[in-house]
């Protein structure tokens, strides 16, 4: 009925799929018999399904202000982390490339970028809120200075680990520095570029959620935070699904470009 080849797939299909479906399949399980007890201090799955139906089916409804579905919730959070990731990777690739290439700029920029980069992500939000004194704005700083420097880290040493080679036949080919820098450098680099980009576009995820959670506003984590202000646990469990769903999809939308970039030696 079917040719080798489509066997063949369909063998790879299944061991892709059917091994995390069991394994969610006995947490849901295990999640359901520890916390069927109406004592529980958490709801069972079968619970939060109850109780969150509504958001389930109905996530686009929206009532004004904050009173939102979790379409819109999750659509303005993807905003302000699609601006923060950009200007990151932006600003990251290019400091990368001149802390890489230069010596100079590695000795004197690197010491700064290892201090700043151990700086917990919110604990920039109260400056950013004094500098912008607008929550929009200091989202979106905090979501770029959370995403730049696993960025310009691997950018440098994607830069560094150039072979020289490479280098060489630049130098026979005596390419300008725009030329060595869009047909040398960044291809050779590319794979170390989107390991840092795939690190960045997940720490913005997890940086927003929490940022919003002290800005208000529209967005995933505001809504969070008024879930649990309300003492609406399922609808914080539905939501953290919700959460740790779109961030499976950005990280795998990152290292599908990389690897079409990349041509494969990148891998996902």
């Amino acid at each position: 009925m079917f040719g080798p080849r489509t066997k063949t797939r369909l063998i790879d299909l299944a061991s892709a799929v059917i091994p995390p479906v069991l394994t969610i399949a006995a947490l849901l399980l295990l999640w359901e018999l520890l916390c069927r007890s109406p004592t529980s201090a958490l709801p069972s799955p079968s619970r939060v399904v109850s109780d969150t139906w509504e958001l389930i089916v109905n996530p686009l409804y929206d009532n004004g202000g904050n009173d939102k579905g979790l379409f819109w919730q999750i659509f303005a959070s993807l905003k302000r982390v699609a601006l923060g990731y950009a200007l990151a990777a932006i600003g990251g690739i290019a400091l990368g490339a001149l802390v890489g290439q230069s010596r100079w700029a590695m000795r004197g920029l690197d010491p700064v970028f290892q201090v700043l980069r151990t700086i917990p992500p919110l604990a920039w939000l109260p400056l950013s809120l004094a500098a912008f004194r607008d929550g929009e704005p200091s989202a979106i700083f905090v979501i770029f200075i959370t995403a730049i420097w696993p960025i310009i880290i691997n950018t440098a040493v994607g830069i560094r680990n150039i072979p020289q080679d490479y280098k060489n036949v630049a130098q026979v080919l005596r390419l300008n520095g725009w030329e060595y820098f869009h047909k040398i450098m960044l291809p050779a680099a590319a794979p170390y570029i989107f390991t840092g980009l795939r690190i960045g576009i997940g720490l913005s995820w997890l940086a927003i959620v929490a940022a919003e959670m002290l800005i208000g506003g529209v967005g995933i984590g505001f809504f969070i935070w008024d879930a649990w202000n309300s003492s609406r646990i399922s609808d914080i469990i539905l939501a953290l699904v919700y959460v740790g769903a779109v961030g499976f999809v950005l990280d795998r939308i990152v290292a599908l470009i990389a690897v079409a970039v990349t041509r494969g030696a990148a891998t996902t």
